[in-house]
């Protein structure tokens, strides 16, 4: 055998795929063509696949960017599945969400109020629909509807994608909203759901709108859509909206009349151009969009379009319903549920409530009737502008309850919409002082000398004497036509209503005191302008009538405070009473206080500047007031069975600024002894027709009961002290020095606090202790018998200042109208008041 290595034969049945190139399949060189490498072995290149079949190849990998882009495979399993669920969504909503009965506006009920006595008041809420058949609408006017909504309701389907999608696109990027709506769609949310805009409602309006689609027809759409729809002024339905904008029905309706009413349902408030004149022009531009519409339709000719003129609609703007009185009295009501969170305001609004006010009929009209007969009766708007100024509100309350009886805030809610009885922002003037002199009683306060404070304490009462005890600068308010009225008791000042002496009072109590007894007998603690300063006096503070009503009854009441209330009774759809917050009566003062200032006002009407409230024909007790540059005048009043107040303030009819009332009724000025005093004792008398006469039942402090004897007036006759009182003040400015004291005993210095008592010589700061005049009088002080606190080891006059004067403050007193000086960055000239 030889020892050379033997040629091989190829493997039965193997072949090569393709020749090899030279070389390859031989190792070192070497080989067979067309045989792998391996000699005798198949090949094992990376090129060689299984005996018989070609070698696969790899798809090469995505690399960089291409790796972001989903392959053809994946986008098109996308929109299988995204088309399957939406599918599947859609026939799942529809089958689920079914047609609701009518939401509750489309069956919204009225708000009932009633006098106490249970008549009806007013009604309000009421929605103003009368539905109408789509036969009883103009032509004209439904073609205007759809100019203005959707164009092609009759063609198009109950739901429209691309106005959906162009309107939210439009909302995205800031264009300004747009409704995607159809009709139907509209319909649907007026009639069947709520307005709120989520995603929820919308998706429900959308399936809502296909069912109603395919169960009613087109013009059983239109109709109830026009009979759903709000166009403004408390008009639901185009019937009502026609009697409300033009006086006629709605099948009388002219094409530039049923443009202007689907121009409201785009803005009801808008584009009103009565209640608000100054967005005409914006309204008439949507009237020629509709117009326009209408014209580019063919449902109008070319020639009636360019001949159209924009319709003015009629004045009126409130239900005759809430005229004269009743709009007010509801408004005050409604703003009372909701404040005092008795009835959430939507609740209020969706209707259904009976309220039973406090409010009593026969008071109620007797109130007007006053008013009428001593004020509005008098004017001559036409003769006397001044009369335009003038407006009247009043409140009374009774002072055992609480409850408001009777109020007026103005001739006409449909004419003055600002209610006269809870408006602050008219001065109180002089009708603050008895504040001022109860809490002298209350906190049992001296004068600067260490008198104790009662009705017969004397002060000086000299026009612009400067304020003793006052720490600030010069303060020296001016009395009524800067009459001097010499040393004069507190009683005496009451009747006179001197700034002088009641400036004084207030920094010997202590203006914080006063501020807090203030609000103790019923003024809100956030009164504009009730600030414990030497002002306070002086009536600067901005309470309303009802404000003031409340309080005057907490003194009638022998001190003690019911919170003011309209509401008796509320009731919800006829079977769930509504809880009222509970009544509460507290001491706000001591009956001593407060019945000694009741002895000191019934001498303001036996003798003072209230006499014309005799008229009353009761024991009655009261003060006047006068706003600064007599832009108000006020009585505030009260018999043992009610507490009321009345105010004559003036206001620009056209700019609603405050103006003075000089020349009104031809008379040279009014003040609280006028007017006010005279509707008082008309109203009054009315009111308390047909029940006993009853006398105050008074303990009063130590001391007052008896009254001192009246100093001698230089001016030789009784000071009005109201603005519109006494016209020539007479000069006497003298201020005695050591006069006697009621009891007799000699009063120390010059009780109007001369320059012996040097200003802040108490500290005057009213937080600061005085140095004179704060101690604790063993008797009470030299000028009366010891009063009940008189010397009970309190410094009464803490916080107090000066001697006489005032607490008048800069730009605020009652009826002072100025003198120099300033107090803590007030006007340093205190107007005049009464």
């Amino acid at each position: 055998m030889s020892d050379e290595p033997q040629p091989q034969q190829p493997h039965q049945g193997w072949a090569p795929r393709k020749p090899q190139a030279a070389g390859a399949g031989q190792p070192g060189g070497t080989g067979h063509p067309g045989q792998p490498g391996t000699p005798g072995k198949p090949g094992n290149s990376a090129n060689s696949g299984k005996p018989g079949k070609p070698g696969k190849q790899k798809r090469p990998r995505r690399t960089g960017w291409r790796r972001l882009i989903p392959t053809w495979r994946i986008v098109l399993g996308t929109c299988v599945l995204g088309l399957l669920l939406l599918v599947g969504g859609f026939f799942l909503g529809y089958h689920l969400v079914q047609i609701p009965a009518a939401n509750a506006l489309a069956t919204k009920q009225s708000n009932v109020y009633l006098y106490a006595d249970g008549s009806v008041l007013a009604r309000d809420g009421e929605v103003n629909r009368e539905s109408v058949g789509l036969a009883r609408i103009s032509k004209d006017a439904q073609h205007a509807v759809l100019a203005a909504e959707d164009r092609d309701f009759y063609t198009e389907s109950a739901i429209d994608p691309a106005a959906m999608v162009r309107a939210g696109w439009k909302t995205a990027t800031g264009k300004g909203k747009q409704s995607g709506s159809t009709i139907t769609q509209q319909y649907v949310k007026n009639y069947y759901l709520a307005q709120e805009q989520t995603v929820t409602r919308k998706v429900k309006e959308f399936f809502i709108s296909i069912k109603l689609d395919r169960e009613k027809s087109k013009n059983e759409i239109l109709e109830g859509y026009l009979n759903t729809s709000f166009f403004g002024r408390g008009a639901y339905g185009i019937q009502a909206a026609a009697q409300a904008y033009f006086g006629v029905d709605a099948k009388d309706l002219t094409a530039a009349q049923g443009a202007y009413l689907a121009s409201l349902l785009n803005a009801p408030s808008q584009y009103d151009v009565v209640a608000h004149p100054e967005n005409k022009a914006a309204a008439e531009n949507r009237w020629a969009y509709v117009m326009n519409g209408m014209a580019d339709k063919g449902w109008i000719s070319r020639a009636d379009r360019a001949a159209a003129e924009f319709p003015q609609p009629k004045q009126s703007t409130v239900s005759t319903g809430m005229s004269g009185q009743r709009g007010y009295l509801v408004n005050i009501v409604k703003r009372y549920l909701i404040d005092h969170d008795i009835v959430d305001e939507e609740e209020l609004d969706r209707g259904g409530y009976r309220i039973t006010t406090t409010l009593q009929k026969d008071k109620q009209d007797a109130f007007v009737k006053a008013v009428d007969d001593k004020l509005m009766s008098q004017l001559d708007q036409k003769e006397r502008k001044a009369d335009t100024y003038v407006r009247a509100g009043g409140a009374s309350v009774d002072p055992k309850t609480g409850k408001i009886v009777a109020m007026y805030n103005g001739i006409d809610y449909v004419k003055q919409y600002t209610p006269g009885a809870t408006r602050r922002d008219y001065q109180v003037g002089s009708t603050f002082k008895p504040f001022v002199f109860t809490s002298a009683v209350e906190n049992h306060s001296e004068t600067q000398d260490g008198r104790t404070i009662n009705p017969n304490t004397r002060y000086d009462g000299t026009s612009e004497r400067p304020v003793q005890g006052w720490t600030g600068d010069r303060y020296a308010p001016e009395n009524e036509d800067h009459r001097d009225y010499g040393d004069v008791t507190v009683r005496e000042a009451t009747d006179k209503s001197i700034n002088a002496v009641y400036a004084q009072m207030a920094v010997d109590v202590g203006s914080d005191k006063v501020k807090q007894t203030a609000i103790d007998l019923g003024l809100a603690s956030d009164t504009p302008e009730l600030t414990a300063s030497p002002s306070i006096a002086l009536g600067v503070a901005t309470a309303s009538p009802l404000d003031m009503a409340e309080a005057y009854a907490t003194i009638a009441n022998h001190g003690r405070h019911s919170t003011y209330t309209p509401v008796e009774k509320v009731m919800k759809d006829g079977k769930h009473e509504v809880d009222l917050p509970e009544r509460r009566e507290r001491q706000a003062v001591s009956r001593e206080s407060a019945d000694t200032t009741t002895s000191v006002l019934r001498s303001v009407v036996e003798q003072g500047t209230a006499t014309a409230a005799q008229t009353a024909g009761r024991p009655a007790a009261g003060k006047t007031g006068t706003a600064e540059e007599d832009t108000a005048a006020w009585f505030a009043g009260y018999t043992p069975e009610l507490s009321t107040v009345v105010a004559v303030m003036g206001q620009d009819p056209k700019t609603a600024a405050h103006k003075s009332l000089y020349g009104v009724m031809g008379l040279d000025r009014i003040n609280g002894g006028g007017a006010p005093a005279e509707i008082w004792g008309q109203y009054t008398r009315k009111a308390l027709e047909g029940e006993p006469v009853s006398d105050f039942d008074l303990q009063l402090q130590s001391g007052a009961d008896v009254t001192a004897p009246p100093s001698a007036d230089s001016s030789g006759e009784p000071g009005d002290g109201d603005e519109s009182g006494s016209s020539d003040p007479d000069g006497d400015s003298t201020g005695s020095t050591g006069d006697q004291d009621d009891t007799g005993s000699e009063t120390p210095g010059d009780t109007g606090g001369d320059s012996s008592t040097p200003p802040g010589d108490t500290g005057g700061e009213e937080s600061g202790p005085p140095t004179t005049g704060g101690g604790t009088p063993t008797n009470g002080g030299p000028s009366t018998d010891p009063g009940p606190g008189a010397g009970g080891g309190q410094d009464d006059s803490s916080n107090g200042g000066g001697t006489e004067g005032g607490d008048g403050g800069p730009g605020g007193g009652d009826d002072s109208d100025t003198t120099a000086g300033t107090v803590a960055g007030l006007p340093g000239t205190p107007p005049r008041r009464q």
